[in-house]
């Protein structure tokens, strides 16, 4: 498993004893002090995780993401910075944040965060085709879920819906991100599609659920994600 990290801040006090917590956990950590440095960096190196601040000099956080995702649109991300109103969080969950994390925080909060992502990136990559999450398996190949042995009937949005939600697992998706990767359109505060959907999806699972069955849970003013 790729463990190199890129570490984006431009307090230089702070960078060094997040730097030396995340070596400690045995990642390889390159370090930047604002976006345009880290741009540079991560155009040399194969990084498995950005961690950036929001808030820096010359190019910030959310303009990083745009350059970074314009050659790898997939490319995780977690975002640290002392803003913490809700807006903040949706805003960096619509562009496809992985994480988010506020100032002041434990290394060690951090290092578990990055634990928990890089596990899920890890286990996705050699799930490619199928994931079991709780006695809910999908096949992406057959195009088929099931709960134990028991077929749900799901259309193709639902399924697209569950398959990135199962892929993972307590991560919030903002419903703009959801319908963005679902529909391939721009989604508008009022639509009510993606509800509709959601809400279809949730009677599928209820059909045979368990109590070993993973829930679609809606965080207020975030999204959703698949609760286990």
């Amino acid at each position: 498993m790729n463990k190199t990290i890129l570490l984006v801040d431009d307090e230089i006090e702070i960078t060094e004893i997040n730097c030396r917590y995340l070596s400690q956990e045995g990642y390889t950590v390159h370090i930047a002090h604002n976006g345009a440095e880290a741009l540079e960096l991560y155009k040399k190196e194969s990084i498995a995780l950005i961690i950036t601040d929001i808030m820096m000099p010359i190019m910030d956080g959310y303009d990083l993401m745009s350059e970074v995702q314009a050659i790898t649109p997939d490319q995780p991300f977690l975002f640290i910075t002392a803003k913490t109103s809700d807006m903040d969080k949706i805003y960096s969950l619509s562009l496809g944040a992985d994480d988010f994390i506020s100032k002041p925080f434990s290394p060690r909060e951090l290092v578990l965060r990055v634990n928990n992502i890089l596990r899920r990136i890890h286990r996705h990559q050699h799930q490619e085709d199928h994931i079991q999450v709780g006695d809910l398996k999908i096949n992406q190949i057959t195009h088929q879920a099931f709960i134990q042995n028991k077929e749900l009937n799901l259309t193709n949005k639902e399924f697209d819906l569950l398959w990135i939600l199962l892929s993972n697992p307590q991560r919030v998706f903002s419903k703009t991100e959801l319908y963005d990767r679902v529909w391939q359109e721009e989604y508008i505060d009022d639509t009510n599609t993606l509800n509709v959907h959601i809400h279809g999806l949730r009677n599928a699972l209820a059909k045979y659920a368990t109590s070993e069955t993973p829930t679609i849970k809606t965080v207020w003013g975030l999204g959703y994600k698949l609760e286990v």
